[in-house]
């Protein structure tokens, strides 16, 4: 009976409660309850268990890898960081209010790493998001064989309230690709945010779209609404690797 009844409850979608009747129905008989308060536990429990795998869902498909928390960030490091701006953008204040970010910053300084903590706070919060580096995003539009699956994947892109758009900066695309990145970022235009990594001041953008006429008004649909955040200093990942190295040369 107790099987099926399990059974039956998994199939309403009641999964947490099919998964520990047994123990539902010990604790109920210990504490003596009656019906209102065994269904107020059940349901206390279906909500959290839903919540938390709602949460695992959109975790999963942002995408975000492994990464550091802000807590080992290392504030002290840069030679300039605008640590109360930082701070407002993981409290999401640009989300609600639809803007961009750019996290501008030499290699090594820590941008991604503060990109895949906002992304994280998102997903914490309830909103989609999805995390990607510029040549993954535009290798995967490029590859679309029409342009109805261009579309699709145009629209995958636009879907999330949160996009990330990671090392925008470390290669050099032709005109095609701009096109493609530019479509991106006109459908999210004023209607969901966008966080952008990149290595370069946009001043120095004309070296990433060389020949794309449409550079201009790519950066000035991304500056539009946006915060800008820049970072200075020399590479974190550059002195951890010489602290090793002293640190092995001593042994």
């Amino acid at each position: 009976m107790s099987a099926q009844l399990s059974t039956q409850l998994a199939t309403l979608g009641m999964h947490w409660a099919g998964d520990n009747l047994d123990d539902i129905i010990a604790l109920a008989t210990k504490h003596r309850w009656g019906p209102v308060e065994l269904l107020a536990h059940v349901a206390e429990q279906e909500a959290r268990e839903r919540a938390r795998r709602s949460m695992e869902r959109r975790r999963a498909r942002a995408k975000l890898g492994r990464f550091g928390l802000m807590a080992d960030f290392d504030w002290a490091w840069p030679t300039r960081i605008d640590r109360p701006a930082v701070e407002s953008a993981l409290k999401l204040d640009f989300l609600t209010e639809r803007r961009n970010l750019v996290l501008v910053a030499p290699q090594g300084l820590g941008k991604t790493m503060i990109a895949q903590n906002i992304a994280h706070q998102a997903v914490v919060e309830g909103h989609t998001a999805l995390f990607t580096t510029a040549s993954q995003l535009l290798l995967d539009l490029g590859a679309q064989d029409s342009p109805r699956a261009l579309d699709r994947r145009l629209k995958h892109y636009a879907r999330a309230s949160l996009l990330v758009v990671d090392e925008v900066g470390y290669l050099s695309y032709d005109a095609r690709n701009a096109d493609l990145l530019f479509q991106v970022v006109s459908r999210r235009y004023e209607e969901k945010s966008l966080v952008l990594t990149t290595n370069l001041p946009f001043g120095d953008w004309a070296t990433i779209f060389p020949n794309a006429a449409c550079a201009t008004a790519l950066i000035d649909r991304i500056v539009h609404h946006a915060d800008l955040i820049s970072i200075e200093g020399k590479s974190y990942r550059r002195r951890t690797a010489e602290e090793a190295k002293k640190a092995k040369a001593k042994k």
